[in-house]
């Protein structure tokens, strides 16, 4: 089978989602401390679909979704759940910064564990942080170019 290089009708990502255990918990950290903003808020009946995205950036989104039926069994969600909280669901975001050392400094200051601090890297300066639910989170100051 033959794949074409690049599917016309694709323009953009949109939404890209990670599993959190608890949507409030979550809110509270990547809104309260991360100073992501609340996208979209609503409840289905069915399950709550929350997004949050970077402050000016409406054209991508981040689901934090809970593991639970209907999108899986409840047998399912409960191994996913498990792998979540150890960090081995595969939930990664990486976010751009202008100062890796001032975000890292005021991340400190609101509470945040922080897992490594600001190192130079050939692509600029990063750190990383886990979630309180596991999720990986990288903080870098790209270099120009």
């Amino acid at each position: 089978m033959t794949v074409p290089s690049v599917l016309p009708m694709m323009k953009r990502l949109n939404i890209s989602g990670i599993y959190v255990l608890d949507q409030d918990r979550a809110l509270d950290f990547y809104v309260g401390k991360l100073g992501l903003e609340v996208d979209t808020d609503v409840d289905l009946g069915f399950m709550r679909w929350l997004t949050v995205r970077v402050p000016g950036d409406p054209d991508h989104k981040i689901l934090l979704e809970q593991p639970s039926p209907p999108a899986m069994s409840e047998e399912t969600a409960v191994q996913v759940r498990d792998l979540v909280t150890k960090g081995a669901a595969g939930g990664h975001l990486f976010f751009a910064v202008d100062d890796a050392h001032a975000v890292h400094a005021e991340l400190r200051a609101r509470g945040v564990e922080l897992t490594e601090e600001p190192t130079e890297q050939s692509y600029g300066i990063d750190f990383g942080l886990r979630d309180p639910f596991g999720n990986h989170v990288r903080i870098a100051q790209l270099k120009e170019g």
